[in-house]
């Protein structure tokens, strides 16, 4: 069974983009042209969107949004007055988009609408704002820093480039939030080279004020994109980039765990390679950070780790520390408690035996 969609509805925004980059198109958005939020309840859609009207189609769950315009009203990002009513047209809407090549549509034949030439920016690689209206969301900064991310070759076009300088000149990126910032960064985080993304702010003028916590230092760009290149997790792409940057999550309002292990990172990273050389060490570096219940959170520091230190051997460091844990792991401790149990030992002396079982699973293996 198929919902009827009120007036003429097109298929908007990143599928459009991505089929046309020969990708596999991820969720279809689409706008509806020519309806009223009550056609679209009566023909069963649910409405969703509390600061605009955006429905889910009751069947396929797709977002089908009515065509609409905004108004700058207020500071900030949230500062819009949205106008949304069966005259407005596709064009009107597609014009209140950040980049072009997020600004093109399909109509229900499949042709290609396309009034400010996102298909030709997207051939050339680059990323362009569709009208000066661009400057008034400051997110857009951030949202384009992060397409440079995933799209490294892609170029900001030079008129853009100002309009980004303006945002920050203006302070319209002093509006931005803590939160909304970490959404941002941590998608941009997760693409191809983050480091484009940095490269981003930084050219802009934005990196004091959303980045205040972090050195704009060189080795911050191999730690991120080697980080992703070994397709590691958020968290410990963020401990890389953050390790010399304690308070960098809390600024953010980053989840608490990618606070943990960037605080931990920092914390141990001066010392991993001593704590390499000797069980001891290794001991006192694993109790640390509770290792014999969340081992897999040290295996992420290290990985982290092996992302920023250069001498000695990061993964000599890696590797050792590693191998030496998962013999540590590997100890039958229930075997050992019921054999000091039948032995009459019990209270601190197991736990002294459990420290000398694993102290000489941590020696190194000559």
């Amino acid at each position: 069974m198929t919902a009827r969609v009120p007036g003429c509805s097109f298929r908007v925004g990143g599928s459009v983009r991505d089929e046309l980059l020969g990708q596999t198109p991820g969720d279809h958005d689409w706008v509806v042209v020519g309806a009223s939020p009550q056609a679209m309840v009566d023909a069963g859609f649910k409405p969703v969107g509390k600061d605009f009207p955006v429905f889910l189609h009751p069947h396929t769950g797709e977002e089908y949004a009515l065509a609409r315009t905004e108004r700058k009203s207020a500071p900030g990002y949230h500062g819009f007055t949205v106008h949304a009513a069966p005259g407005v047209t596709l064009e009107e809407d597609l014009a209140r988009r950040d980049l072009t090549i997020n600004a093109m549509a399909r109509d229900a034949e499949g042709r290609l609408i396309d009034p400010f030439g996102g298909a030709r920016d997207l051939a050339q690689g680059v990323l362009r704002h569709v009208s000066p209206a661009f400057v008034e969301d400051p997110v857009r900064l951030l949202r384009l820093a992060r397409f440079a991310a995933r799209w490294p070759s892609f170029t900001v076009a030079p008129e853009t480039q100002v309009l980004l300088k303006r945002m920050v000149d203006d302070g319209e990126v002093s509006a931005l939030v803590p939160e909304r910032v970490w959404q941002e960064l941590a998608r941009g985080l997760m693409e191809t080279r983050p480091s484009r993304m940095f490269a981003v702010i930084a050219d802009s003028g934005a990196w004091p004020r959303l980045l205040r916590d972090l050195r704009a230092e060189p080795e911050l760009a191999q730690r991120v994109d080697t980080a992703a290149a070994r397709g590691l997790s958020l968290s410990v792409r963020f401990a890389a980039l953050a390790c010399h940057a304690p308070t960098l999550a809390l600024h953010l309002k980053a989840p608490h765990d990618v606070r943990d292990l960037a605080a931990m990172l920092h914390r141990e990273l001066e010392g991993l390679p001593q704590a390499a050389a000797d069980a001891e060490s290794m001991m006192a570096l694993f109790d640390r950070c509770d290792a014999w219940r969340r081992p897999a959170r040290v295996d992420e520091m290290l990985m982290a780790a092996q992302c920023v230190l250069d001498e000695p051997d990061p993964w000599t460091v890696g590797l050792v520390l590693r191998a030496a844990l998962a013999r540590a792991q590997a100890l039958d401790l229930a075997r050992l408690t019921r054999e000091a149990l039948a032995a009459g030992v019990s209270g601190l002396e197991i736990g002294a035996r459990i420290h000398r079982a694993r102290m000489t699973a941590l020696a190194p293996v000559r």
